[in-house]
């Protein structure tokens, strides 16, 4: 029996073979370890891999998604997430006679023992081990070129809103030897104001693809202002993906950051 997030204990007779995802980051892992057969539904925001994806049945959003199409698929699990789902449809597919596993990965190690579980319940231990060994590796890549570089990452243009304390994305960076000059009472995605942003004095400024889609224009005026990242040319739009999502990511994330605070290895 495996414990999810919230602490409810799941048993399998057999490994699931009907698999419903409403989280993007798990319909990949899912690819990945091999059982991107048994999914038979997954989310409109579930985009990779997209030629895999691309016959499977799509039942909302993750906040939206619709009960009655994913009840009609007869799924033998369905993934959520506390952060991206809402209480309310676990519960209600729950009610249906569903199991329904909840994630909740605030940090690389909760992500890499979710990845694990998740393994465990589909009869992949083996592939969630591969995966794991890279991102330790890449973990150790890290750690050992890691210095401390300030850093701010946006999620949101107008109004801004930064990646704050208790996030996978901030714990990610935290690897690579980010330092968020938030402090911890600012929550997980504060808003502030230009004044606020200029004055956290940060070396190096990330602009995320997701879920505001920075491009170059938010690069462009960013770089106009008086401030150290912009003297240095230290305004980076990077993917999305690779700051919030957890699953066979995660290596590539940790090379990709250590790079963009400290330079080529």
């Amino acid at each position: 029996m495996l414990a999810d997030a919230r602490g409810h204990g799941l048993r399998f007779d057999a490994p699931p073979g009907r698999v419903v995802s409403l989280v993007p980051s798990w319909t990949e892992a899912l690819f990945a370890l091999g059982r991107g057969g048994h999914v038979v539904g997954a989310t409109d925001y579930c985009v990779h891999p997209s030629g895999p994806l691309s016959g499977v049945p799509r039942v909302g959003g993750t906040k939206n998604p619709s009960l009655e199409r994913i009840a009609a698929l007869r799924p033998d699990l369905v993934l959520a997430n506390r952060e991206e789902n809402r209480r309310r449809d676990v519960e209600r597919l729950e009610a249906r006679g569903i199991r329904v596993w909840v994630s909740y990965p605030r940090g690389v190690q909760e992500a890499l023992r979710d990845l694990r579980g998740l393994g465990e319940i589909l009869d992949a231990a083996a592939a969630a081990g591969r995966i794991a060994a890279e991102v330790e590796a890449a973990l150790a890549r890290a750690a050992a070129r890691a210095r401390p570089v300030r850093y701010a990452a946006l999620v949101w243009y107008d109004p801004f809103m930064l990646v704050g304390p208790d996030t996978f994305a901030d714990d990610l960076l935290g690897h690579c030897g980010g330092v968020n000059p938030l402090g911890d009472a600012c929550g997980r995605y504060p808003r502030v104001t230009r004044e606020v942003l200029l004055a956290l004095d940060p070396e190096v400024v990330l602009l995320p693809t997701e879920p505001y889609a920075f491009g170059a224009a938010e690069r462009a005026e960013l770089l106009a202002l008086d401030w150290r990242p912009a003297r240095e040319s230290r305004v980076h739009i990077v993917e999305g993906e690779l700051l919030s999502w957890y699953g066979p990511r995660m290596a590539r994330a940790l090379d990709t950051f250590s790079e963009l605070l400290h330079g080529p290895a």
